[in-house]
């Protein structure tokens, strides 16, 4: 493994993002001078900060591959500059603006107004967005890792294809927003809030939900797999094709809620805490059609009060 090369790479990149070394250094909770000595190929990060830095910089960890030859163009160009300090060296600004406009990683944008926004596959990943305005926005494709985005304001914004994975969502808002196979993984939801959305092939997997606030919203392809949904509450509302899958669901509720073609399974065997913990969903007043109920009356789901159709 040639840690010039890695170390040339991981420059480029950051110089991509608009970021400097002591930006990246606070996002990884590591020294500036640990960055210095990566780029300067001194050393390299462990498996696990490779992939966080991929994350900040907005680059897949094959990018860090010897091998990886998209941007193999461009490396010449700042070889030479790599045993150079960053303050030796003149600001990256040969970005065109198109270009340094699609990425806003390591950014502090708290309570920054994007309402109504077109910017589709834009990349806000290890930023501060907190209290943030998206209302209206159209963010088709874009991603937010790593970030701060606590209190936002997604009301009726377009999160078609987004990726949202490691980030802090506390209290923020999802009014009649648009989500279309987004992908919501391992994120911090207390209290934030969903009302009045349509979830369509959507990803809500390795998140705590249990102080999420679901109201009024529609589940179509929906998959829980990994998550906490203990105690969450999902009277009234509607399921078609969802998987809960290996997803802990002690005390939640469906009451009224319309079932269909909702799959429940345990990565584990069917063991009597499983049992007991399936007996403890409550289905009052529900609808489901015949191969659900099946499927939940063979788990041990109490199903006295539900209606087939």
């Amino acid at each position: 493994m040639d840690t010039k090369i890695i170390g040339s790479k991981i420059t480029l990149a950051r110089k991509k993002v608009n970021m400097s070394q002591a930006q990246i250094a606070q996002l990884l909770f590591i020294s500036p001078q640990a960055v210095g000595k990566w780029e300067r190929g001194e050393s390299i990060p462990d498996l696990i900060t490779f992939n966080r830095l991929a994350e900040i910089l907005g680059v897949d960890l094959n990018y860090f591959s010897e091998s990886f030859q998209s941007m193999a163009g461009e490396m010449p160009d700042i070889i030479d500059d790599i045993d150079k300090t960053e303050e030796e060296t003149a600001p990256f600004s040969d970005l065109p603006e198109e270009q340094l406009l699609m990425n806003f990683s390591g950014s502090d944008l708290t309570k920054s107004d994007f309402a109504g926004v077109t910017a589709h596959k834009r990349k806000f990943n290890g930023s501060s967005l907190r209290g943030a305005d998206f209302a209206n926005a159209d963010l088709t494709g874009s991603s937010f890792m790593g970030s701060d985005v606590s209190d936002a304001n997604f009301d009726a914004a377009n999160l078609t294809d987004c990726t949202l994975s490691a980030t802090n969502l506390a209290n923020a808002s999802f009014n009649k927003t648009i989500l279309v196979r987004t992908a919501f993984s391992k994120l911090e939801l207390t209290q934030a809030k969903f009302t009045d959305a349509k979830l369509i092939d959507v990803k809500l997997t390795k998140s705590d939900l249990r102080k999420t606030i679901f109201e009024n919203c529609a589940f179509s392809g929906v998959d829980f797999e990994y998550s906490d949904l203990r105690g969450l509450c999902f009277d009234g509302q509607t399921f078609t094709g969802v998987k809960f899958h290996n997803t802990a669901l002690n005390d939640v509720t469906f009451n009224g809620a319309t079932l269909k073609n909702v799959s429940f399974r345990s990565t584990y065997a069917l063991t009597n805490k499983y049992y007991r913990a399936i007996s403890t969903i409550r289905f009052d007043g529900a609808m489901m059609d015949k191969l659900t109920y099946a499927a939940l009356k063979g788990i041990g789901a109490d199903l006295s009060k539900v209606t087939t159709i």
